[in-house]
């Protein structure tokens, strides 16, 4: 009897009326080489019936951890079904690994969610593509925001990306981007994407998902204990899956776990109530807060790298919030091949000179009037990088006949540049003048 290698697929499916076309597909479209034994963590009304209208064939019912589990077989394929009622769910991540805990040692390991598309023989492509990163990387993984599809729709997005940093939350947390590849070799990378990972099957074990996390900052947290552990981002160069982004007519957990269903005793917890604690657990793990009790335990960083290692590659600097123009800019720079000069976070602040001027004529003032001038720098996206307002005095010294003459000193993030500069004058009689707006 011919022994398979096997695939174990995790699938976190929040009240996701995609599941089972996404079941049925990923498994008609895999090649038959490789065993899928599937483990999806159901979060939804606990009416089995679709399963069985979908034509699998229910094999086993049993109990697990308090829950039901339901094991089914379809088309050669296992499909574990974890079955909960969605108000006793915790976050993406809390269901991702109630479903990893049926991992039994695959060789392999696929994370995706409940709304995809695949490939024809995806799994033979996907498995190639990893063995062939091995000869670069010790402890390669695949990840990436796939293209985009629609159900029921002929069209899909044609393109691959890799992924780069966006931006920070209010709360410091990195928020990331996708950017075309182009080239027919996978792309080195830092970031992983929680709606697609492949590696080995070891990754389960080293880096299992951790159930605190809610959802903001799943992904990053996911990324630096990857890296700390020793394993190598890769973005594909082809595409293996489809991933149905929007879903504006899908339920989600922030609409479910409210005040009134606290009220009502449906739930323990509101959904912002475990995703303040959740991101207390993001910005320990960045160095942003201390907390010895997360720095324990399995969901740890690794020690084969370090965190300030991981800035490095991808010259971002957590606790400043600030990243190298080359790692935020439209090149979304996420890994560099050697290590950064000493000094490159020193080039995470820019520091520039420029000279401006504005006339009355210009703001539609007499100089003699205004008691207040203000003036703001803005980049192109109206971040505001200086502002000043001018008093009366400030602006006597200025004044060089009708110019208003100034020389400002600028220091602001690299990510940043100037863009237009506002001026707004006060008048005690008439109030705050127009804003006049000029370039930098």
């Amino acid at each position: 009897m011919e022994i398979k290698p096997e695939i174990f697929i995790s699938i976190a499916s929040y009240r996701d009326t995609e599941l089972i076309p996404t079941l049925r597909d990923m498994i008609q479209q895999s090649s038959g080489k490789y065993a899928l034994s599937v483990a999806v963590c159901w979060q939804d009304e606990e009416d089995t019936t679709l399963f069985n209208q979908a034509g699998m064939k229910l094999c086993e019912k049993k109990n697990f951890e308090g829950n039901v589990l339901y094991i089914y077989h379809y088309e050669g394929a296992r499909i574990q079904i974890i079955s909960l009622h969605y108000f006793q769910s915790q976050g993406a991540c809390w269901a991702r690994h109630q479903s990893e805990k049926l991992y039994q040692q695959e060789d392999y390991f696929l994370q995706i969610d409940a709304h995809c598309r695949f490939i024809d023989n995806w799994d033979c492509e996907i498995v190639t593509m990893l063995k062939q990163l091995k000869q670069h990387s010790e402890k390669p993984v695949l990840s990436t925001y796939p293209p985009g599809y629609e159900p029921d729709k002929e069209e899909r997005t044609h393109s691959v990306f890799r992924l780069g940093l966006r931006g920070f939350t209010s709360e410091g947390i990195p928020q990331l981007s996708n950017a075309m590849v182009e080239g027919d070799s996978p792309v080195r990378g830092s970031y992983l994407a929680g709606g697609f990972i492949f590696a080995d099957g070891s990754f389960v074990n080293e880096v299992p998902n951790d159930p605190h996390i809610f959802f903001e900052g799943e992904e990053i947290s996911m990324a630096i204990r990857a890296f700390t552990h020793g394993y190598d981002v890769w973005h594909p160069h082809k595409i293996l899956l489809w991933h149905y982004y929007g879903r504006e007519e899908s339920a989600r957990i922030w609409s479910d776990h409210t005040d009134k269903a606290k009220s009502a005793g449906s739930v323990s917890q509101t959904w912002y109530e475990r995703d303040k604690k959740s991101k207390r657990k993001v910005r320990t793990l960045l160095g942003l807060e201390e907390d010895n009790d997360y720095l324990q335990g399995i969901y740890k960083t690794g020690t084969v790298r370090t965190v300030e290692q991981f800035e490095e590659i991808t010259g971002v600097d957590f606790k400043k919030r600030l990243a190298l123009p080359e790692a935020i800019d439209s090149r979304a720079i996420a890994w560099v091949p050697l290590p950064r000069e000493k000094s490159w976070r020193r080039r995470l602040t820019n520091t520039v000179k420029k000279q401006i001027s504005v006339s009355q004529s210009e703001l539609d003032i007499t100089w003699d009037n205004v008691t207040t001038l203000y003036v703001g720098v803005y980049s192109s996206n109206n971040d505001l990088m200086y502002k000043k307002n001018l008093t009366k005095k400030d602006i006597a010294t200025a004044l060089v006949g009708e110019d208003l003459n100034l020389f400002l000193t600028l220091s602001f993030a690299a990510m940043l540049t100037p863009d237009v500069i506002r001026f707004s004058s006060y008048d005690t009689n008439e109030g705050w003048g127009k804003t006049v707006e000029k370039p930098w």
